[in-house]
């Protein structure tokens, strides 16, 4: 480490240049991170948060929640079946809400569930809507934003039916638009597919196995991931996104691939003098491969810093969310593929002659 760190100290304009391009490299990933998991989150957070681990389907549907329509009585088949530890009726559809006394119109995606069961909303401010009332809905808080408040009186585009926020709740996004929670049976009164029957878009179940729900007929059975690929551009989005961040890892590897290995041909005579010296390829290769760790460790913990900086500046309705423990993953993922990218140095230090060395530089 003594090598590493006197040429550290000798080469400041060089190994600046490099530790500039290795912090763009590492803020570009974490940035195109934050953004995949916002973006994951407004079009799937109330799916992704469900306390569920399977979804009961009518089959043939492709596992697309708004095509889905069961009846209500598949609820007690499921709740008896054995294994199953929880069940409870799940109603989606998308509409459009208009805010009564105003123009303003406002997308939104309907969900409908028991106000006691699992699936039901936790409140941030107000109050539940319950199963009784048909008119009492609790709605997402990104809806204050657009200037909703307890107590407005919203009313569907389609049905014409009113409806009263009663209260909000927090982190309810499904495919880009707010979600907003209300009773199984104010829900079936405003979906036009249903045509009065009784019936429900799915059931979300909890249980350790999917075995014991195969007696159920005429429905299939999906994990929660299946349902979140199911969403419309979920998949697209995200693979878009990840492809693009395992891209950057690449070139990070390359990048500093091709740095140090010129830098190790511009140091070919150095190296061979210090071989002819006593200097074992060994010790020269921990030189290489300490310079690469201590730049790479800074350079991560500055992007990292510059990151969490642009957040505070960042717009408030831009979907950017990063956890702590994917900034650990991806920054020693990181500096692994530093590590990686000067291998291809050792090699050539490890084929170093120092009589040769020693020649070229008389």
């Amino acid at each position: 480490m003594f090598l590493a760190i006197r040429e550290l100290k000798h080469s400041k304009v060089r190994y600046l240049l490099i530790g500039l391009i290795m912090v763009l490299v590492a803020w570009l990933v974490f940035i195109i991170s934050g953004l995949a998991n916002g973006l994951s989150a407004e079009n799937a957070s109330s799916i992704q948060g469900m306390d569920a681990d399977y979804f009961v389907m009518e089959s043939d549907v492709e596992h697309k929640l708004n095509r889905s329509t069961i009846p209500l009585d598949t609820l007690s088949e499921v709740r008896s079946s054995t294994g199953v530890e929880g069940a409870e009726a799940l109603g989606q559809m998308m509409l459009t809400f208009n805010k009564e006394g105003t123009s303003k119109k406002t997308d939104v995606t309907i969900f409908a569930t028991d106000a006691n069961g699992f699936l039901a909303p936790k409140i941030v401010e107000g109050k539940s809507y319950d199963n009784k009332k048909k008119g009492d809905i609790v709605a997402n808080d990104s809806l204050k934003e657009d200037g909703y408040k307890v107590g407005d009186t919203v009313v569907d585009e389609l049905s014409g039916n009113k409806f009263t926020i009663v209260g909000f709740t927090e982190n309810q996004s499904y495919s880009h638009t707010p979600v907003v929670y209300m009773n199984v049976k104010g829900w079936q009164g405003i979906n036009p597919r249903l045509k009065n029957t009784d019936a429900i878009s799915t059931i979300a179940v909890q249980m350790d196995q999917v075995g014991p729900l195969k007696s159920v007929s005429d429905v299939e059975l999906i994990t929660k991931d299946e349902m979140l690929q199911s969403i419309p551009g979920f998949k697209e989005e995200q693979g878009t996104l990840a492809m693009m961040i395992a891209f950057l890892f690449v070139i990070a590897a390359f990048v500093l691939a091709v740095f140090f290995y010129v830098i190790t041909l511009q140091k070919t005579n150095q190296f061979g003098v210090m071989k002819a010296l006593g200097a074992s390829t060994g010790y020269l290769a921990k030189s290489i491969v300490g310079q690469v760790f201590m730049l790479a460790v800074v350079c991560i913990a500055s992007s990292v810093a510059l990151t969490y900086g642009v957040t505070f500046i960042m717009p408030e309705g831009m979907p950017f969310e990063l956890s702590t423990s994917l900034v650990i993953q991806y920054s020693i993922l990181l500096l692994i593929v530093s590590v990686l990218g000067s291998l291809l140095s050792l090699y050539r230090v490890s084929k170093i002659d120092a009589i040769e060395a020693i020649g070229r530089v008389a």
